[in-house]
């Protein structure tokens, strides 16, 4: 059984019923941010906000967007997938945002299907780019840590046991023996060994993106993306009244990276209540905000940043009827060459 075959829905509707708990959930952190603080103090902080800051706050996240699509096109070309139509790459990244609120981002595996789907790329190789797109976030989150780190020695112990972790699954990757040692006691075991082909592929999917050069570059991208969004916190913190400055942007980026890195390793949908709980004890403790102000820095970053992405994801589904029934775009080559 291939691993396509074990993990695509058949229908449009089966997905969308696999998002319900994860939008549930989103909602019911949205309670718990305003019942935080002060129902009443919180919804004044954000109709108090000057929305004339916000648009610019939505640019840079759209800047985020636009250089971790490069980085996934970039990809796409390291496990052969040539000569594919910009749009139609953009169409896959764009709709795979949604999927984010999946427990453990596990629905992202699907952006492997639809390679499959309207490249011919194998479905394991797809799932090993998708991989690669988690991985290099969080190093260059990691990237955009240290000083905050460094500063607020606090956080160091889960600093470097995430980036041990991660370190760890890169330079793994990259010892062949030891992986395919690793790799060999598949068959062995009852629940993996009809996945070990599966497997074999994906692992050489990771084994050419976790090259030094091609890691290099995307976690250099991901670094740039993502102090975008640093960026885009610390005006959204200047419009909850806090005063400007080197410390405060450099915080503001600290914050919203690390937390990002805490809410992906638990593995709730979309870093749920654990981004959103570390973005608000963060600030009280770091920039001595009130609870209240804190949490209407979070209701709005999360919303400038997580659900835009997922708004726009929807866009694209309802123009992009095909993905939702795993059928091949018309205009779109049904196979490419792969090496």
């Amino acid at each position: 059984m291939s691993l396509q075959e074990s993990s695509s829905p058949k229908t449009g509707s089966s997905l969308t019923r696999k998002l319900i708990p994860g939008l549930v959930f989103g909602f019911l952190v949205f309670v718990v941010l305003i019942l935080v603080g002060d129902l009443r103090q919180v919804g004044a902080e954000v109709r108090n906000f000057p929305w004339e800051i916000f648009p610019l706050v939505l640019g840079l996240t759209l800047w985020n967007y636009f250089l971790r699509f490069i980085k996934w096109h970039y990809f796409l070309g390291k496990v052969g997938v040539r000569q594919f139509p910009l749009l139609e790459s953009a169409r896959l990244f764009v709709a795979g945002f949604p999927l984010a609120v999946t427990p453990g981002k596990v629905g992202e595996t699907l952006k492997g299907v639809w390679l499959n789907q309207q490249t011919g790329l194998p479905t394991p190789r797809g799932v090993s780019v998708v991989l690669a797109e988690r991985i290099s976030d969080g190093l260059a989150m990691l990237v955009l840590s240290t000083v905050g780190v460094i500063a607020f020695r606090r956080y160091w112990p889960a600093f470097a046991i995430i980036l041990g972790l991660l370190l760890g699954a890169v330079i793994i990757s990259q010892i062949r023996p030891l992986a395919q040692y690793i790799l060999s006691w598949g068959p062995r075991l009852p629940l993996i060994k009809r996945f070990a082909n599966s497997i074999n592929d994906f692992y050489e999917g990771t084994f050419t993106l976790f090259r030094p050069w091609t890691t290099f570059v995307s976690v250099s991208l991901g670094t740039v993306s993502w102090l975008a969004e640093g960026i885009g916190f610390y005006l959204i913190l200047l419009g909850l009244g806090v005063a400007p400055g080197a410390s405060t942007l450099s915080i503001a980026i600290f914050v919203l990276s690390f937390s990002t890195v805490i809410g992906a390793v638990t593995a709730l949908p979309g870093g749920l209540l654990a981004t959103d709980a570390s973005i608000i004890g963060m600030l009280v403790l770091l920039l001595d905000m009130d609870t209240n102000t804190a949490a209407a820095a979070t209701l709005l970053i999360r919303f400038a940043t997580l659900w835009f992405g997922v708004g726009l994801g929807f866009i694209v589904w309802l123009v992009s009827r095909n993905l939702l029934t795993f059928q091949v775009s018309p205009s779109t080559p049904s196979s490419e060459q792969h090496s």
